[in-house]
């Protein structure tokens, strides 16, 4: 992989192509170009007949730069680097940073594939391409241009193997809270890549790290056991328990996840009174007093 630096500081893992499948994506566009080229000379040939030489040798000039150069960087600029070759064997043309080239771009790349690569044969191409750290001719270094590959093979998964069936739910009581994620991709990494060691290496690198899970749970394995197959054990152990948690089913609305049916009926009835109570807190309230009505005038006066 080849560390390419964006703009936005991003490290991009990109796979530089190398020589042999660059050369055969430049034989592939050689052989277009050079067969449309024929056909264009073979038809301004016999358009141009009854011209002087002059003009004969000024059209197989233009013909020869517009086709052999020209059409070249036309493409690689509307297909943003790929060419036909490119195309099939899954490279394209990119920035140093990246990104997709632009006209100037293809522009320096087809002026020294001139020199580079037509009037040598592609010989100082080669050697450039050779040389260099990640594959890239004169006219990449000059256009500050890359080649990489697309289509990159997706890596292999690895999935951790289970534990022997007799081992099965034998690790349910294990105390897992203490293991830190850290030692658990030791473990997963080291049973997954076991094929691909030396016996006798992946059974040491086994024991140890059965000696550490053993330190974190404080619970030795049973006896007679091998430690690949007492991790193999303890991390089936964890991956049920993961999935246990995730689908177990969600409690109901309203009610806090560890409230018991009988709690929330008691706090149901405290919270409501009961009819008695609260007659018995209606009739000890003392009742509104009523108006008192105004006396009426008679039109007697009490003496002074």
């Amino acid at each position: 992989m080849s560390g390419v630096v964006t703009g936005d500081a991003v490290v991009l893992g990109l796979q530089p192509a190398r020589l042999p499948s660059r050369a055969l994506a430049l034989l592939l566009d050689a052989l277009v170009v050079w067969a449309v080229y024929l056909l264009i000379t073979f038809g301004l040939a016999l358009a141009t007949a009854s011209l002087d030489e002059a003009a004969r040798t000024a059209l197989s000039i233009a013909s020869f730069l517009l086709v052999l150069v020209g059409a070249p960087i036309a493409v690689e600029t509307l297909s943003h680097g790929r060419s036909l070759g490119k195309l099939a064997c899954g490279l394209r043309v990119v920035r140093d940073d990246g990104g997709p080239i632009r006209f100037r771009h293809a522009l320096v790349r087809g002026a020294m594939g001139v020199v580079e690569i037509l009037m040598t044969f592609g010989t100082v191409a080669c050697i450039a391409s050779l040389v260099s750290a990640r594959g890239r001719r004169i006219g990449d270094v000059f256009a500050g241009t890359l080649v990489v590959r697309e289509r990159v093979p997706a890596a292999r998964t690895s999935v951790v193997p289970p534990p022997p069936p007799w081992l099965v739910g034998r690790f349910t009581e294990l105390d897992l809270s203490a293991v830190p994620d850290a030692l658990w991709l030791e473990i997963r990494q080291c049973l997954t890549r076991m094929w691909q060691l030396d016996p006798a290496v992946g059974q040491r690198i086994a024991e140890r790290l059965a000696d550490e899970l053993v330190a974190r749970t404080g619970t030795p394995p049973p006896a007679g056991v091998p430690a690949a197959a007492y991790l193999a054990g303890v991390v089936g152990e964890r991956q049920a328990r993961d999935a246990r948690r995730a689908f177990a089913p969600a409690p109901a609305s309203g009610a806090s996840p560890g409230a018991s049916p009988a709690s929330s009926a008691t706090s149901a009835s405290a919270s409501s009174p009961s009819p008695g109570a609260a007659g018995a807190v209606a009739g000890s309230v003392d009742p509104a007093p009523s108006p008192v009505e105004p006396r009426r005038s008679t039109g007697f006066a009490p003496p002074a």
